[in-house]
């Protein structure tokens, strides 16, 4: 058959008509689709699909019309149908007809969706209606989260290099100030290996838009494929794909971060130069200090904090020896060395030495580098308690790091050890807005200032934000809501949360301390002491978050049991156990005090209290608002324990007024203050810290 008779073949069989009424419907088909899914929040894979399946089908319809015509007695072969009995020529005409239908609708429907556009925009100044629903949530048209790439790489090991590029983008896109950039913790948890919602997604993280990647390296070449997508309506509004040698890795990321900042119409001002620096030239070292760095930002998550840091430690060590200019490898040395010290993991002069020195060299080497301020701060903060030139570094780093949410949840902590609490709450929750996961800033920053100031309708609210944030978190903070309604004074609700919990759940031993504290609330030493006994851990984290024996409860509950005899043996064995710890830590003021008290426990009366008083000259709260006051709490009570009940009651009542000083429920229910309760000036005290009901 030569080409003229087949191009007529085609025209007898009415291929030609079938393949325009099938653009025509699948086009019809895909508007709709695209249409109609934001309103039912169809994810936007499932409009992929249908155009996919669209195009795949295509070349099937057109076979079909080749090999079948519509008779009067059904679908035929072609071959079969004698020409007298074929009604080809009326199925084209109305498949012609029927396309013009089609062809009418979809124009009617883009008609419309123009038409809505313009009244949208017309009357509120919004591009979309889904810009309504932006507004009413406080999403900043110019904000973005960038998820974890996917790793296309055949060898596993370059996971590292594909999340450094993720973080590298990230991180040149957090220094635009004119953009609101999600920290790389709130945005780890969205792996590729799991369906991603991105409406859902954006909502969660309070962004209007989403970059998504994909990365291949092979030997020396990288290939990355990356999209900005609209996360209220599922738009792709850029993609690009790069396709270059391992070399200009650093120069991929600059070009990425650049064009999706162009994109968001974002703004750059001088500070926003040098957003894509090339931090290191060898590429080895370069993978060495992203491993390094993910395991210094994940250390709380493994079961060996210390070793977990020296191991990052050691890869910093050998990058920095392949490349002795890499100011960003000093940072993070800088950082791992801190937070050895910092929890005690390594409280060395030395180790707070190797901080400040790394800290030092990274200034050294980059002193425009934000990320070496921010190091630095972090050395005067934690090794020094040095908090001026601390807020001075972070003032600094901030010029460059305007989206960095550690920076803003450190300038939170210090002024919360400041006692300046409105700048506390407003920086963390700066620092919650761009890291809205991360549950240190979350816990440690905003939950335990609400905390201290007694806030605790504020404090549920955000345990509630943060159960709907991550819901594998809501046992946790329900055990967390649970001990706010002991402190509230709600022993019902606190016992029908505790009770409620899954059984056997107790992460470092918070339930076992909150049932110790419901039961001796609730007068019922027997109840303690089993519970107590169910328990495997050594050590329990009480006020504080102090690490003490299962002695210092055991004591406890004999004496609120009065058996004194069993409180001695309890608290001679806790007192050697504080002892031993106060060697290695001489100036640790939280331990020193509760030694304080559990020589009052003993009839230590003279040692007691010098210990007290030793203990808050080490940490009086006119230099620490955090922990200051559970000191002079700790006075309070080895004063009522020795029966000095003047001293006791004159430091409660200052407590009262003061944050992070004993709370309510403690006051009213614990058996530890009956030395003062009777007493009608406790009565005073009791009554002006008794939480206010919501109406």
């Amino acid at each position: 058959m030569n080409l003229s008779n087949f191009l007529g073949e085609l025209k007898r069989r009415n291929v030609y008509r079938v393949a325009v009424t099938y653009t025509v419907v699948s086009w019809l088909l895909i508007q709709v689709a695209t249409q109609v899914s934001p309103y039912f929040d169809i994810p936007n894979w499932t409009v992929r699909v249908v155009i996919l399946l669209l195009v795949l089908c295509f070349p099937v319809a057109l076979i079909i019309a080749w090999a079948f015509e519509l008779t009067e007695e059904g679908f035929k072969r072609t071959e079969d149908v004698p020409p007298h009995k074929s009604i080809r020529h009326r199925t084209g005409r109305k498949l012609l007809a029927f396309s013009a239908v089609v062809a009418a609708v979809a124009l009617s429907l883009l008609l419309v969706r123009n038409a809505a556009f313009r009244a949208v925009f017309d009357s509120s100044g919004s591009s979309t209606a889904t810009a309504k629903a932006e507004t009413a949530q406080n999403i900043p048209e110019k904000s973005v989260a960038v998820l974890p790439f996917a790793n296309l790489s055949a060898d596993e090991r370059n996971a590292f290099f594909v999340d450094g590029m993720q973080d590298e983008i990230l991180g040149s896109l957090a220094k635009i100030a004119d953009l609101k950039v999600i920290s790389r913790t709130s945005v780890a948890v969205y792996k590729t290996d799991a369906p991603r919602n991105l409406r859902e997604i954006g909502r969660a993280l309070g962004v209007a838009h989403i970059v998504e990647g994909r990365v291949q390296r092979i030997a020396n070449r990288v290939r990355v494929t990356v999209q900005l997508i609209d996360a209220r309506t599922d738009a792709n509004l850029w993609a690009e794909h790069f396709d270059r040698e391992l070399a200009d890795t650093f120069a991929i990321e600059t070009e990425i971060a650049d064009a999706i900042a162009h994109k968001l119409n974002a703004v750059l001002f001088p500070a926003d130069n040098g957003t894509g620096t090339q931090p290191t030239r060898d590429m080895e070292a370069f993978d060495l200090y992203l491993r390094a760095k993910a395991l210094i930002t994940n250390f709380h998550d493994t079961s060996d904090w210390k070793e977990t840091l020296l191991r990052a430690e050691r890869f910093l060590d050998e990058a920095i020896s392949r490349d002795g200019g890499f100011a960003l490898a000093y940072c993070w040395a800088a950082r791992a060395h801190d937070n050895l010290y910092w929890f005690g993991l390594d409280r060395s002069s030395a180790r707070l030495a190797q901080a400040k020195a790394a800290a030092q060299t990274a200034l050294a080497l980059a002193p425009d580098l934000g990320e070496a301020h921010l190091a630095q701060a972090l050395v005067y903060y934690h090794g020094n308690r040095d908090y001026p030139r601390a807020l001075e570094q972070l003032e600094i780093a901030r010029r460059t790091l305007p989206n960095n949410a550690e920076l803003y949840a450190l300038l939170g902590w210090i002024a919360r050890r400041q006692g300046r609490w409105e700048d506390a709450l407003t920086n963390l929750k700066k620092a919650v807005d761009l890291d809205p996961r991360n549950p240190q800033i979350l816990i440690s920053g905003l939950s335990v200032t609400y905390d201290l100031l007694r806030r605790y309708d504020d404090k549920e609210t955000l345990y509630d934000r943060a159960a709907e944030i991550n819901p594998s978190t809501r046992d946790y903070f329900q055990m967390m809501r649970a001990q706010t309604k002991l402190e509230r004074g709600d022993l019902n609700e606190a016992r029908s949360l505790v009770e409620s919990l899954p059984a056997g759940y107790d992460p470092d031993g918070v339930v076992t301390y909150t049932r110790l504290q419901l039961a001796l609330y609730n007068r019922q030493p027997e109840i303690a002491r089993q519970t107590l006994a169910a328990t495997k851990a050594e050590e329990l984290a009480a006020n504080a978050g102090i690490q003490l024996p299962v002695s210092w409860f055991e004591g406890c509950i004999a004496r609120a049991a009065g058996d004194m005899e069993r409180a001695h043996a309890a608290f001679t064995d806790t007192r050697n156990k504080l002892d031993a710890k106060l060697r290695e830590k001489p100036d640790d003021a939280l331990l020193l005090g509760q030694l304080a008290v559990v020589d009052a426990g003993l009839g230590r009366a003279q040692d007691a209290v010098a210990e007290a008083r030793r203990a808050v000259a080490l940490r009086p709260i006119s230099e620490d608002a955090v922990d200051g006051p559970t000191v002079l709490s700790s006075l309070a009570m080895t004063c009522a324990w020795i029966g000095d009940v003047n001293s006791a009651l004159e430091q409660l009542a200052f407590l009262a007024k003061t944050p992070g000083g004993p709370d309510y429920g403690e006051l009213k229910y614990c058996p530890a203050w009956d030395p003062v309760r009777n007493d009608p000036r406790f009565a005073q005290i009791l009554a002006s810290l008794e939480p206010k009901r919501q109406h």
